[in-house]
């Protein structure tokens, strides 16, 4: 492992009132960076992060961290000091980029990081399918790093012969909490079954003709999302009707390491918690699958094929792998990192932002002042992100507020190694409450007897007003239980 300096000569292209050239000046930077001894291989561990100023004219001197994570040259610099406004995000162009060691002496920039999907190493595993007869849970984001569906695969390679449907669908049409009725897929002629709606579980006759289930999906790493439990389902009904559970392993998009948010307690188990996991849990679903089958009894036959290359400091814009919409409402590796925090605003009458081009990192209601909101959150000392006020209008059908003018805020997440979206979510819903002058609200769930709030923070603590350092405090210390347990099914360092 090594460290070295980045060295940048960089022109600001301006974006509204900041439109023209100006001469920016940056810092140097450390990178972390490992060398593979078998082949040279270089691997970027750590994103550069490098802080410059703008001089805009007079005294107005705008300071910027710009993290190194785009394409083709392309970096994002974000306002890191309070006198920006609203318009003062800036695109960057690296016209130079080098990377010295310590001596000075200048290394070749790390290649991209690939990482194989546990669908890219089917091949070293034909023997498991060999003569089997093959079901798939999948969506629209079981592919290939090639951008090759998981149908198509199985298709060619096993003998597919039938298809379990999630939340949203197998091809990503339905929207949220909508039933998904079975059918026959047109392109391949496979038989869909639904696992949302009445049906959540596998039956016998939907497994009669399957000897291996097998599990394909994205997941995005936050504990009410529901494409873990219908895993969960599917494994107990393997286990209980005699089938092997094979699951392609994925990343977790917002990394391994951080673990964050409360334990479902005993009484608020639903569909969006079945089982004593924190909000953010820090595993791929591969892993998931492991401590759930032996943690929670499921004890199916279960085999987990790993990806290669992954670790769990890497987040999904650093495994040069395509982004798919993991549903409607998580369109971008920004949403699904901010989604475990602003998620729990499902159980309030605050809008987390469906409706908008930017669900769950913009959030607000028409009775909130977004300046003093935006003012209060920056004033938080939360790390990783900055509050910029905004005003927007949802616009679908059926969501909070549709077509009203909100007042709120959008996250914009400066550094994704410090930002904790638990802890973000939860002081963005106490200040709002606090500021909302009566008019914040929690929501009453449809079917089941707790409130939603309780099911999304797994008790009724929130709802009861517990002091919110106090509860962060015990969040905190129930996370660190659950890592130091789960760490036994790690997969990947």
């Amino acid at each position: 492992m090594a460290v070295c300096l980045v060295a940048l000569i960089i022109i600001l292209l301006g974006v509204g009132p900041l439109a023209g050239q100006y001469a920016g000046k940056a810092s140097a930077a450390t990178v972390t960076y490992q060398v593979t001894p078998q082949d040279g291989t270089v691997t970027l561990l750590r994103r550069p992060e490098i802080k410059f100023q703008l001089n805009l004219g007079g005294e107005k001197l705008v300071s910027y961290k710009l993290l190194l994570d785009g394409q083709d040259n392309t970096y994002v610099g974000y306002p890191i000091s309070q006198s920006v406004h609203d318009s003062a995000t800036v695109e960057l162009k690296a016209m130079s980029v080098q990377l010295k060691t310590a001596g000075g002496q200048v290394v070749q920039p790390p290649a991209p990081v690939k990482v194989r999907l546990g669908i890219d190493n089917i091949d070293k595993h034909l023997g498991l399918f060999q003569g089997k007869r093959i079901g798939l849970i999948t969506n629209q984001t079981g592919m290939t790093s090639g951008f090759q569906s998981t149908i198509d695969v199985l298709k060619a390679k096993t003998n597919l012969v039938a298809l379990f449907s999630p939340e949203h669908g197998i091809r990503g049409n339905v929207p949220a909490g909508a039933n998904v009725g079975s059918y026959i897929d047109e392109r391949t002629g496979v038989p869909v079954y639904s696992l949302y709606g009445r049906t959540k579980k596998p039956t016998a006759e939907m497994l009669d003709n399957v000897d291996i289930l097998a599990f394909d999906m994205q997941d995005i790493g936050a504990r009410f999302y529901t494409y873990m439990y219908t895993m969960a389902y599917a494994m107990q009904s393997a286990k209980e009707y005699g089938k092997t559970f094979v699951v392609f392993d994925r990343p977790n998009p917002v990394g391994g390491e951080i673990v964050e948010g409360n334990i479902i307690q005993p009484g608020f188990e639903s569909f969006i918690g079945m089982y004593p996991i924190p909000a953010r849990h820090g595993l791929t679903i591969g892993e998931l699958a492991l401590l759930m089958n032996r943690e929670y009894k499921i004890n199916c036959d279960l085999v987990v094929i790993r990806m290669t290359g992954w670790q769990r400091a890497m987040h999904f814009n650093d495994t040069g792998l395509p982004w798919v919409m993991t549903s409607p409402n998580i369109p971008t590796p920004d949403t699904a990192l901010v989604y475990s925090g602003t998620g729990m605003l499902g159980g309030t009458n605050v809008s987390e932002g469906i409706g908008t081009t930017r669900p769950f990192e913009l959030v607000g209601a028409p009775w909130i002042d977004a300046n003093a909101l935006a003012e209060r959150m920056n004033a938080a000392g939360l790390p990783g992100a900055v509050f910029r006020p905004v005003y927007f209008t949802p616009r679908q059908v059926d969501v909070k507020y549709q077509g009203q003018l909100c007042g709120g805020v959008q996250i914009h997440v400066t550094d994704r190694q410090t930002f904790r979206a638990v802890r973000t979510g939860l002081t963005l819903m106490y200040v709002i409450s606090e500021m909302s002058s009566g008019k914040f609200s929690f929501n009453q769930s449809g079917s089941a007897a707790a409130p939603m709030i309780d099911l999304y923070t797994g008790d009724s603590n929130v709802r009861w007003g517990v002091p919110l350092a106090e509860l962060l405090s015990r969040w905190d210390e129930a996370a660190a239980r659950f890592k130091e347990m789960s760490k036994q099914y790690y997969l990947y360092q």
